[in-house]
């Protein structure tokens, strides 16, 4: 029996698959029968090869795109009246700042642009800079900053409503291993801070592993989630996490549940 008092997952997928139509003839099939649910306050990363549907199966959550069948819901709520009622944040691989704003301003645009009063966009800005180690930054402009800086940058303006999910779609991508590495620390600490559930794109088994509760791994196109593998970390990850035998052993799972073919075997070919 459903508990009515317990939460509402903050993303259920059903049943979804999208297929799109390229030039007059080509039909792209992307998903093909997703399910899945993510719960209030969990880290779930999505990995799986190029093309596989990742990023399609986020813009799904986002609103930013339609199921051709299915059904996708956030926090019981059909995804564009989430997306209307900002129940999420979302953060891409570039950071997308406005360059002529500082970052104090480009923290508070979503504020601005809901017609939120100046001095509480101005004390919800400063809260942002200080809990994404920024506060001695809020004055300068995206091109003064290093390329995490601007990162942080655009993790901040995406909680700037207070969003109970963040999705964040390669992040990290373009940025240097050792900042990488950082920029996991801090997402971690962030996550556990807000409570937010988030819902994380990447291609690098190692960032999934740190950072989830769980991983959801997906099939070459079209993609489709052949195994969802759970991450006992807990919260408040030290960096030396990923020094222990029990974080290589993840790694280990999550790299042969990905290729299909246990690694042990793989390599004695």
């Amino acid at each position: 029996m459903t508990d009515p008092q317990a939460p509402a997952a903050a993303v259920t997928v059903r049943g979804v698959d999208r297929t799109f139509t390229v030039g007059k003839k080509q039909t792209v099939h992307a998903l093909s029968g997703v399910d899945l649910e993510i719960a209030a306050g969990e880290f779930v990363s999505l990995i799986g090869p190029s093309g596989c549907g990742k990023s399609t199966l986020m813009r799904l959550i986002a609103d930013l795109d339609e199921p051709t069948s299915g059904e996708v819901s956030v926090f019981g709520k059909p995804a564009r009246q989430a997306r209307l009622d900002q129940d999420y944040g979302i953060a891409f691989q570039q950071a997308g700042l406005l360059p002529w704003r500082t970052v104090r301003e480009n923290i508070a645009l979503p504020l601005e642009l809901h017609g939120i009063a100046s001095s509480e966009r101005s004390a919800r800005a400063a809260e942002l800079a200080e809990m994404v180690g920024l506060s001695d930054f809020s004055g300068r402009y995206p091109d003064e900053l290093s390329g995490g800086m601007q990162q942080r940058v655009a993790i901040a303006r995406s909680l700037a409503t207070k969003p109970k999910l963040l999705l964040m779609d390669e992040p990290f991508g373009a940025l240097d291993e050792m900042t990488r590495e950082r920029m996991q620390t801090e997402l971690t600490r962030i996550a556990a801070e807000t409570g937010a559930a988030v819902v994380f794109v990447t291609h690098s088994i190692p960032e999934a592993v740190y950072l989830s509760d769980r991983v959801v791994v997906m099939s070459p196109r079209p993609g489709r989630i052949t195994d969802v593998l759970e991450i006992p970390f807990g919260e408040g990850r030290p960096e030396n996490l990923r020094e222990t035998p029990a974080y290589f052993e993840r790694v280990t799972a999550v790299r042969e549940a990905l290729h299909g073919t246990p690694v042990e075997r793989a390599n004695e070919r």
